[in-house]
């Protein structure tokens, strides 16, 4: 990002919508200068199944944003997610018509466009592709071939897909919201940018960023991203289970996960008792919290359990030596 210039992310998520402005000072650190959020509810596990409403809440995201900012804001970096989103392993290859001289970046860059054409499942489309490492006349382990000499160019790359339907409605929304779109990022990728250090990276990290529909996965090993997933888990089933196993209406479960939840039942006081209203002309009712505290702990564990299982399915437990974020 260079100094001054200004750029705005936006986060479709399944409970709100995000606007972020910021900028880089002089000191090279992220300046933001304004926000703006409104209540999503025309997305589900991270896709758009209500254009209209979804496009009122961005405009609303937006206008707190530009309120906050002073920035009249035309342009976004969108985040997408959703279990849609599917990562693969590929490996390509170029052959230079000559060995004699120097690898160069455009040679690099060739052999990551023909990756953008590889044949994908019907209905799906490449959004990212990160080169994982190189092979120059078949000699392994080069993470920068630049500069070396050599007639054929492999590369191992991660390429991530998402489903055309799922980016065209996000597309259809920016934009009839008044916006144009910049960049449509992954959002475990972005998350990553954010709150992962390179050590972190060069180590071995998984992030797991555990939103409202969606749960999303990234995990990183020697500064590469190895793999990403998104699991169609969040904080709404969550809510869902205590307004099923406390008998109460959606807005009192989400209160009560919200104020009084524990993710740990031991934590969680065998005595303490929380009154709730109860619906007109019935009587108040009685929520245990060591009860809450295990119905949330039931469901944690289960989407922990599927986050391990991804990791332990792609080989990469082994390789975690920073652990998880």
């Amino acid at each position: 990002m260079q100094q001054d210039k200004i750029v705005v992310g936006l986060d479709i998520g399944t409970t709100k919508i995000c606007a972020l402005v910021g900028r880089k000072n002089e000191y090279g650190k992220l300046e933001i200068m304004g926000m703006g959020t409104a209540v999503s509810d025309g997305v589900q596990r991270g896709i758009v199944l209500n254009i209209d409403k979804t496009v009122e809440a961005i405009k609303r995201a937006i206008r707190q944003a530009e309120e906050q900012s002073g920035i009249d804001i035309g342009v976004v970096n969108v985040g997408i997610a959703g279990q849609h989103i599917k990562s693969l392993q590929h490996n390509g290859s170029i052959t230079r018509p000559s060995g004699d001289n120097e690898i160069t970046q455009d040679d690099v860059n060739r052999l990551t466009a023909d990756m953008y054409r590889l044949v994908t499942p019907p209905g799906s489309q490449i959004i990212h592709v990160m080169p994982q490492d190189y092979k120059v006349d078949f000699e392994g382990g080069v993470t920068d071939p630049v500069g070396m000499a050599g007639v054929r160019l492999e590369g191992n790359f991660h390429i991530i897909t998402a489903q055309s339907a799922a980016i065209n409605n996000i597309n259809k929304c920016v934009t009839k919201a008044g916006l144009a779109i910049e960049n449509l990022i992954l959002e475990p990728l972005a998350s990553s940018v954010s709150v992962l250090s390179d050590e972190e990276k060069e180590a071995g990290v998984a992030l797991i960023d555990i939103g409202g529909g969606t749960t999303d996965l990234a995990v990183f090993k020697d500064g590469i991203i190895r793999h990403a997933a998104v699991l169609p888990f969040g904080g709404n089933i969550i809510t869902q289970d205590i307004k099923q196993g406390c008998n109460v209406t959606p807005n009192q479960a989400e209160q009560l996960k919200v104020k009084f939840g524990k993710a740990i039942a031991e934590e969680a006081s065998d005595y303490e008792i929380v009154s709730i209203p109860g619906l007109p002309n019935r009587p108040p009712k009685e929520v245990s919290l060591k009860n809450l505290a295990y119905i949330i702990e039931a469901r944690m564990s289960e989407i922990i359990e599927l986050v391990y299982a991804e990791i332990y399915r792609m080989g990469l437990h082994e390789h975690l030596s920073a652990g998880i974020v």
